[in-house]
């Protein structure tokens, strides 16, 4: 049978100088205040964000469906993913920010920065710059002593500047959730922080509509919320407010015994002859050599194999997606990860909760992240695939660290809930699973932070 393997194929922003520079230049630019005492006014994110869909909808229109963005000497051929809601900013009157991926062809995604100037329902964009491609960024952002900011080569760059808060972080994070249109009944189960020995968890502020309580995952050691909602529950905010403390998590003992499961296939996360057959052309010459050096192997392999994108099926942490189109989001390197380890008798496991910004305190966070874990030299040793394949300067650190900037919602993967959905185990939690008359629906979810 032939192989098929996988081959190689911030924030507060204020505007500054109109002049287009290319992403990649090596000049700092410094963005000034234009008006360091004017007051900012009250603009609804959600007008910024109409704003600026319609500017890019507009543009693509005279321009046979594409939008342009002008990225050195040539002219890019993007058409619109997503706004990063996020990261919208009023700057000042008149003035936002927004940050978007818009992909090419190929798919291909820009993280695209956006400058503009304008009322609601009048906004024009003044500078635009191509800030990350497939997750990589070419700059980042610093914050002068003067309250200035300028981008800063990424070779210059901090791990703080890059999300990285080593030893401890302390911040309140925030969870929401919108309950949609409710038409007979609803189930919902949401994923609970709990303590352990690297985060310490208090539920500040709770929220909840409807009959609720707190069921066990025993399993997985996962706490879960479940609501049992009715239409009168329609349109209501589930809210939980946690105050986080958070070390940074290196290489740890665990004393409780290996359960099997981390040796074996779960749904979307196979162990057999393909996976194996590529677990060893990543290991290579280091075949007889302990699991720790086999497992860096298999990291650094997903690394150089893999592209970070979010286009197309991605997030189901599907193995063989991964190997397929060598492309996904954080669920995708770890699934194919875990696959590959437990393939050559290295045990695995997975976690997923979020990634705290580190160069501002507070705001928007972008959705959840994932990692995973690996055992070996009696010790598990936490990785981070994903971020280590946009920041190369720190795959070495994401090998056996997780920073401090991070909550842990849930670990495991195809999780047994009782009472559970109708539709079975659970792929992984960290948005809401929601049941409307036993049919999968969606509850628009936020996440955001103070520290």
């Amino acid at each position: 049978m032939k192989k098929k393997l996988c081959f190689a194929p911030l924030i507060v922003f204020f505007i500054f100088s109109l002049t287009l520079i290319s992403c990649q230049a090596e000049k700092k630019e410094t963005i000034q205040f234009k008006n360091k005492t004017a007051p900012i006014p009250k603009v609804d994110i959600a007008d910024i964000e109409e704003g600026i869909k319609a500017f890019i909808t507009n543009k693509a229109a005279e321009n046979d469906g594409f939008f342009l963005v002008k990225d050195d000497n040539k002219f890019l051929r993007l058409q619109l993913v997503r706004v990063h809601t996020e990261y919208l900013s009023n700057l000042g009157p008149n003035s936002h920010f927004a940050c978007v991926d818009l992909a090419d062809t190929s798919g291909d995604v820009y993280d695209v920065d956006f400058f503009m100037e304008g009322k609601p329902g009048e906004m024009e964009v003044t500078e635009t710059t191509v800030h990350k491609l497939n997750g990589k960024p070419f700059y980042t952002w610093k914050q002068k002593p003067d309250k200035t900011w300028h981008r800063l080569p990424v070779a210059e760059a901090s791990n703080l500047l890059l999300g990285v808060i080593e030893g401890e972080d302390q911040f309140q994070f925030n969870y929401e959730v919108i309950l949609p249109t409710i038409v007979g009944k609803a189930k919902m189960w949401i994923p609970v922080a709990i303590t352990d020995d690297f985060q310490e968890v208090e539920l500040a502020k709770q929220e909840i509509p409807g009959k609720h309580e707190i069921i066990k995952d025993i399993a997985n050691n996962n706490a879960i919320l479940f609501l049992d909602l009715t239409s009168e529950e329609s349109g209501k905010p589930v809210t939980l407010v946690y105050n986080v403390k958070r070390k940074e998590k290196g290489p740890y003992e665990d004393a409780s015994e290996m359960d099997p499961r981390y040796l074996e296939s779960s749904a979307l996360m196979p162990v057999g002859r393909r996976f194996r057959e590529l677990a060893l052309e990543a290991i290579g010459e280091k075949k007889n050599d302990s699991h720790l050096m086999q497992a860096r192997a298999i990291y650094d392999y997903i690394i150089d194999n893999m592209k970070y994108m979010k286009y197309g099926d991605y997030g189901k942490g599907d193995s063989i997606y991964a190997c397929d189109t060598k492309t996904g989001n954080c669920t995708e390197f770890h699934s194919l990860f875990i696959s590959m380890a437990r393939s050559v008798g290295i045990p695995a496991r997975f976690s997923i909760g979020a990634a705290i910004p580190s160069d501002r305190d507070e705001g928007g966070i972008d959705g959840y992240h994932c990692w995973a874990e690996f055992y070996a030299e009696g010790k598990w040793w936490p990785v981070d695939i994903s971020e280590g394949n946009k920041y190369t300067a720190l795959s070495t650190y994401y090998f056996g660290r997780n920073p401090a900037n991070r909550v842990e919602l849930s670990r495991g993967r195809d999780l047994a809930l009782n009472p559970g959905p109708e539709a079975g185990p659970v792929n992984f939690m960290a948005y809401p699973v929601l049941e409307i008359d036993g049919k999968s629906a969606v509850a628009k979810t936020t996440f955001s932070f103070t520290r």
